[in-house]
This record gives structure tokens, C-alpha cells and sequence, in this order.
């Protein structure tokens, strides 16, 4: 690893700097003033331009003008200054950002795809020796959209990162990196709305549905409380009881039943301890038992924080002021 990889996130001059002089990676959106870069994209060297980390545009051969997301892993939003934990500023957080995508640029990666596309219409591409070498650098993070742990390779790069303090994992590792938020009024299907939540542990996702409407620039954190293992055993004991989640509870082991009630306690969001179908009605049921004081009175902390920015005011000359 060469020296200037391994200060990732140090709070020096250098970091500063960098952003500053980063005019050409800025957020108006054009491949032709992109740098190109090259990939073998199932088997044959193509020109692609990374708009970050995680994503490029195809730009010759077979899928030339496809839009493509990188399998497996996730950087940091690089459309501005927006995430912030621990004791990063969102800045700094930026820097790290631009970095992975610098860091894609560099290098010849080996890329396949089957043409499966992710809901936004880009096409997976799996890029396994780029996506581990950001990871080991502490320049992402490992990342599924199910309840699946990530690749072994890349939560084994990810946890060697963390336990050296690399890059994102600097200064803080929150239980959960908040990588997406959408305010109320983005749902125009009654699908409902959520904020995509990742696993710093494992990599899976967790989706904290709400009804919340965001203002532009407002800063959304997801919150974390002390839970308190009394409190937990009480609460075990009367969902045991609960006729109206019995369904719910009655399969589950103690052993499960603690993690989710711990789980519970410490994030207030049902995770993967029980089917999908099941976690809103089993999630707006334990609020009760949260209103009633059953899981105590301690007051939550932010753990992983993002600024929302709509999509249609994170670039070019229109971009939000807290953007600019």
C-alpha cells in the first residue's frame, strides 16, 4: 500500500487541499470532460468513465452507453459534502469520497456482467478486484441490498481496514452507514418510503421505512439508544404473552427473540430475525411498548447522519446551496 493510502482520513493539510483542488471531479455531470478510463467488461477492453466510486458509464463496445453500478460494494456519495459520523465532518467524508473515484480511474479492472439492471435501470456489473482493493484501502464499504451478508473477501478487506483505522474507519465506526434517504413526497407509487441502512458488521441492508418529509439541506440521522439487559428480559417475557404478535414470536428461539428485542432496543427497527412480510406490523407494535416506557427513557444518540438533497438539485448549476 503506498504511504499516501495508508493516511486516508488523517485531519492534516492535506485533506483540505484536496478538496479544493478537486474543480474537475465537480458535480456537473459531463462524460466529455470526465477522464475515461479503461475496464474489461466481459472479456473485451473497453472506455468507461467513473462518475464515482461504485459507477461508471459504459463508452465503447457491445454496452456502450450503459449506465452501470458496481456489485458488492458502496462509496460515499461524491455529489457533495452529505454524510457524516463520528467524529468526521462531512467534508472529510468528501474528500474520501472523491479519493475511491480517483482511485477507480487508476487502474485496468476486470468487470462481468449478465445485463441484470438495479431499479434505477443501470446495468450490475461485478468488478470483484476493484471492489476489494477500495475496501482494504478503507475507501468503501462492503453492501447487498438483502438481508445476505456481503462477499467473505470483502468483509474480510473491510474488518482488516477497520481494525487498522483506515480511511472511513478513521475516526468512528457507526453500527450502520445511513447511504440513502428519501423524503416522503419522493413516493409517487404508494410503495412507501424508506432509508437505505448497511451494516457495518456484515454488509446487509436494512430499510427504515417512515412518513417523514425532508427539507433540502436538513440533516437526517439515524439514532441509536443504550439498552438496558433488564429492560430486554422483560420485554422478551411479555411478547411471549403478546396475543397480538403471537404469530410473529411464537417461532422464534430465545436466542433469536433476545437479538431482536435487543436489536429492538438499541435502533428501534425490526431487522432480519423475522420474514419480511412481518417487520412493520411487528416494528409499529413494539413502538407501543417504546411509548409505554418499556425499553426505558434513555435518550438516543446520532450514530450515522445524511444531508437530503434531491436528486434533480445535486448537480450542475441548479445544485442546492448547501452544495456550493
Amino acid at each position: 500500500m503506498h504511504t499516501d493510502d495508508r493516511r486516508v482520513g488523517r485531519r492534516v493539510g492535506w485533506g483540505v487541499a484536496l478538496l479544493a483542488g478537486l474543480t474537475f471531479l465537480s458535480p456537473a455531470r459531463s462524460d466529455a470532460a470526465e477522464p475515461r478510463s479503461k475496464v474489461i467488461l466481459n472479456g473485451e477492453l473497453v472506455q468507461v468513465t467513473f462518475n464515482d466510486g461504485d459507477s461508471f458509464r459504459v463508452l465503447s463496445g457491445d454496452l456502450a452507453g450503459a449506465k452501470a453500478r458496481l456489485a458488492g460494494y458502496n462509496t460515499l456519495e461524491s455529489y457533495g459534502p452529505v454524510h457524516q459520523w463520528g467524529s468526521w465532518t462531512a467534508k472529510e467524508l468528501y474528500v474520501i469520497a472523491k479519493m475511491a473515484t480517483l482511485h477507480a480511474r487508476k487502474g485496468i479492472w476486470e468487470c462481468t456482467t449478465d445485463g441484470d439492471t438495479d431499479t434505477y435501470g443501470r446495468i450490475l456489473v461485478e468488478c470483484p478486484g476493484l471492489a476489494e482493493d477500495l475496501i482494504r484501502r478503507g475507501m468503501a464499504h462492503a453492501l447487498t441490498v438483502t438481508d445476505e451478508p456481503g462477499e467473505p473477501a470483502f468483509l474480510a478487506a473491510q474488518h482488516e481496514a477497520m481494525e487498522a483505522k483506515r480511511g472511513l474507519w478513521s475516526h468512528g465506526i457507526p453500527p450502520f452507514i445511513l447511504t440513502s434517504i428519501h423524503s416522503v413526497e419522493e413516493d409517487t407509487e404508494g410503495h412507501g418510503t424508506y432509508n437505505r441502512l448497511v451494516s457495518t458488521e456484515d454488509g446487509h441492508s436494512m430499510k427504515w421505512q417512515h412518513y417523514n418529509k425532508y427539507s433540502e439541506c436538513s440533516k437526517v440521522c439515524f439514532m441509536e439508544y443504550e439498552v438496558d439487559p433488564s429492560k430486554v428480559e422483560e420485554v422478551m417475557a411479555e411478547l411471549r404473552k403478546d396475543i397480538a404478535v403471537a404469530s410473529i414470536i411464537e417461532p422464534l428461539d430465545d436466542a433469536t427473540l433476545r437479538k431482536l428485542v435487543e436489536g429492538f432496543a438499541r435502533f428501534h427497527l425490526v431487522d432480519r430475525e423475522v420474514p419480511k412480510d412481518d417487520r412493520d406490523t411487528l416494528n409499529t407494535h413494539l413502538m407501543g411498548y417504546v411509548s409505554k416506557g418499556s425499553f426505558g427513557d434513555a435518550e438516543p444518540q446520532a450514530s450515522s447522519c445524511m444531508i437530503h438533497i434531491d436528486f434533480k438539485r445535486r448537480f450542475g448549476t441548479g445544485r442546492a446551496a448547501c452544495l456550493k
